[in-house]
């Protein structure tokens, strides 16, 4: 059984699909390892360190692969040499990229989107997407502070007193609940919103204040999979009265909210952000989705109304070495778990395989996709 872990191609990509740590896992499993040169560079692991535990550094690393690891998934011109049948294990952005798999079928290749691994609990150590939007959500109010003009905690000093600033998370998935612990821990004052009614202990926990809508009853905004909806009209004219009377006080916001598969919900509009005092700071981590926030631009500080406006298409790569690791020991979990000792390789179930399986056979199989 051969592994192969490709260099990203993608711009902006700096993370690494193996690290030398899974690496040696997997060749203790019974696998082979084959690297292509250059593939950790941006995550600080040079190709002497996967050569120490076992791999092989090669252009054709693909060559013969059973399994090829990427982080993104890979230009399917580039697995021409691979087996007859090769898993693709990465994150594949099936509904973003539905041609690249459209490809992997027409190629013969067994496509599995690491994004689609159910939120079960035998699943959570397989998960990409928490990993990963963990250490978004950390990053997101590094930045954010990075921009604000003034300090985060209160400051008592002979010369007078500093107030903490005001930080407000909408959206509290993983990323959102990270970000409000990141902000508690610099000293602002934290309140955060969520449409999931279950989110209110999580944010009092971590020692926020709850913003929700009060007067709409019977809304729970929880779909699969724990995962929000779409809300109703009713909720949604709440929703924004509610925030816009709120976010005018916030120096610091941070939007988190996703819907898989759809564009991301608009959180924020330009009358919202121009209610803002000037000098305050938007982060949007969903900007690579259609934005939370209205005017955000991938990869751009945008000013409206004197407020600054952030967000990264790929806020984990800005975390080369911790994002890797993380994503790295994912897809370790996630093949340890299935590995078959007899036949020296891994063996899905129906549960988790149908979940994740993109392509088999020369088809595009799973449901998501075929609607």
């Amino acid at each position: 059984m051969k592994l192969a872990v490709v260099r990203e191609q993608a711009p902006g990509e700096t993370r690494v699909a193996a690290t030398p740590e899974t690496v040696k896992k997997f060749i203790a499993l019974g696998a082979t390892v084959a690297v292509e040169p250059g593939a950790g560079n941006h995550a600080s692991i040079a190709d002497a360190d996967y050569v120490a535990v076992g791999a092989t550094v090669a252009a054709d690393a693909v060559a013969g692969a059973n399994i090829v690891l990427g982080v993104q998934g890979p230009d399917p011109a580039g697995l021409a040499a691979a087996a007859p049948g090769a898993w693709i294990v990465a994150g594949l952005d099936p509904f973003g990229q539905r041609g690249r798999v459209d490809a992997y079928a027409t190629a013969g290749l067994e496509a599995l989107a690491m994004e689609f691994v159910p939120r079960i609990t035998r699943a959570q150590s397989m998960d990409i997407l928490s990993s990963q939007s963990n250490l978004a959500g950390y990053k997101a109010v590094i930045e954010a502070a990075n921009l604000y003009g003034r300090a985060f905690p209160m400051m008592m000093t002979a010369a007078g007193t500093i107030s903490a600033a005001k930080a407000f998370v909408m959206g509290v998935g993983v990323a959102g609940l990270q970000a409000i612990a990141t902000a508690r821990r610099l000293g602002a004052q934290v309140s955060a919103t969520d449409v999931r009614s279950a989110t209110r202990e999580q944010i009092i926990s971590l020692g926020a204040k709850p913003i929700f809508v009060e007067t709409v009853a019977g809304i729970e905004g929880e779909g699969a999979g724990g995962y929000a909806t779409e809300m109703s009209e009713e909720y949604q004219k709440a929703q924004a009265e509610l925030v816009s009377s709120h976010i005018a006080k916030q120096d610091i916001v941070i939007t988190t909210a996703l819907i898989p598969g759809r564009a991301a919900p608009r959180l924020i509009s330009d009358a919202q952000i121009a209610s803002m005092k000037p000098g305050s700071v938007i982060f949007d981590l969903a900007v690579a989705q259609g934005g939370n926030v209205e005017g955000s631009v991938p990869d751009q500080v945008v000013e409206r109304h004197g407020v600054k406006i952030l967000g990264y298409s790929n806020t984990p790569a800005k975390l080369p070495a911790d994002a890797s690791a993380l994503f790295a020991r994912n897809l370790y979990n996630f093949l340890a778990a299935f590995w078959d000792k007899e036949q020296g390789k891994p063996v899905l179930d129906e549960e988790i395989g149908n979940a994740i399986r993109l392509t088999q056979g020369g088809q595009v199989v799973n449901p998501r996709l075929l609607g």
